[in-house]
């Protein structure tokens, strides 16, 4: 029997008003580095008006002083796995090694597994074999990092990372030596593009380096998520290519700077308010497809759709997925729809 979990999914430890929300980065540039992405299944104050580019540069002219709608021939695609998440391919050491790594807004972080790894999950991914790279150096300092599904440790080295025709020498990042809750996710490690103040490894992160050096023509990257697709998903650094996208971009500034945090001004269905009443803030996070909220709300939000509740998890008919209302987030001033197809997945098993 085929039917539906909904991926909305509860954070019972959330004490304030939270809410997680998958989104794309945008941004403008002269060059541009296309990285494609595969998607991959995983385990698991006020402000108001709206912000066109125009107002953005001029709010911001000292932060976008080049802006150009020229694509770029630089590619190397993220791919889809199973509509859940989306991962990319880097190198490491000389003479270079390849890793699928996700794309994480939601830490600043660069590891991927280490030959010292045993764990049964580190088994099944590509681990860096450091004796075969003539330019690893290594450090004697560890560190820790708790994901929402699992964790690992690991040890700071450095060495040449590339990302398409992005080259970092000397590159701080972590080698995993022990990690749990990532078995049977199809990864070999996390890029993070957050800011440097959330590094747990104390490593600066590569897109800050490469832009320090000037290897970024301007400080912005952008993705673009496939739907339903495998392959065709891009992350881009320095800019965004028109040719994905119609009609205007809609900038939205950050609470503050630091991390990827956004003002939202409330969730509404059936043009009733349902959470966010007062405002809340939302994080944009590509290492997730999940929406994450308070769980108060969340249960909510299950009752309105008359979701069936399962041990942790609530269910609806197949059937009743396409009479099932659309989810409006504001952020802004201007309204997302999530239809929902969008926020249900449809999964295999016997209730």
């Amino acid at each position: 029997m085929l039917r539906t979990q909904t991926s909305l999914s509860t954070w019972s430890q959330e004490i304030h008003m939270k809410w997680l929300v998958l989104l794309g980065l945008v941004a403008f540039s002269e060059c541009i580095v296309k990285i494609p992405l595969r998607r991959v299944k995983t385990m698991r104050n006020a402000i108001s008006g709206k912000n066109t580019l125009n107002n953005i540069l001029k709010e911001h002219a000292y932060r976008l002083p080049q802006i150009s709608f020229r694509g770029s021939n630089l590619t190397h695609p993220l791919r889809n796995i199973r509509d859940l998440f989306y991962v990319g391919n880097i190198t490491i050491g000389t003479p270079p090694q390849e890793f699928q790594v996700i794309f994480d807004t939601g830490s600043s972080d660069l590891w991927v597994a280490s030959i010292f790894c045993n764990s049964s999950s580190c088994a099944a991914h590509v681990r860096f074999r450091h004796h075969q790279s003539s330019t690893f150096r290594p450090t004697n300092k560890t560190f820790r990092i708790t994901y929402g599904s699992g964790r690992m440790k690991g040890v700071v080295v450095h060495d040449t990372v590339r990302i398409g025709d992005l080259v970092s020498t000397d590159q701080p990042f972590g080698l995993c030596l022990k990690d749990s809750g990532f078995k049977g996710i199809p990864f070999d490690g996390i890029l993070g593009l957050s800011y440097p103040n959330k590094t747990f490894s104390g490593a600066f992160p590569i897109f800050d380096k490469l832009k320090n050096e000037g290897a970024i023509s301007e400080p912005v990257f952008a993705f673009y998520l496939s739907k339903d697709k495998q392959e065709g998903s891009v992350v881009m650094f320095g800019g965004v290519d028109h040719r994905y996208y119609k009609g205007e971009l809609n900038w939205v500034p950050l609470i503050q700077v630091g991390d990827w945090f956004v003002h939202m001004d409330r969730i509404t269905m059936k043009r009733k308010v349902i959470a966010c009443s007062d405002g809340c803030k939302a994080l944009v996070d590509t290492g997730t497809s999940d929406i994450v909220g308070p769980s108060t709300l969340v249960n909510n939000i299950w009752k309105l759709i008359r979701a069936r509740p399962l041990g942790p998890q609530y269910f609806v008919s197949c059937s009743a997925v396409n009479t099932l209302p659309s989810i409006i987030f504001t952020i802004n001033g201007i309204n997302y729809r999530l239809p929902a197809r969008a926020y249900i997945h449809k999964v295999r098993g016997q209730y």
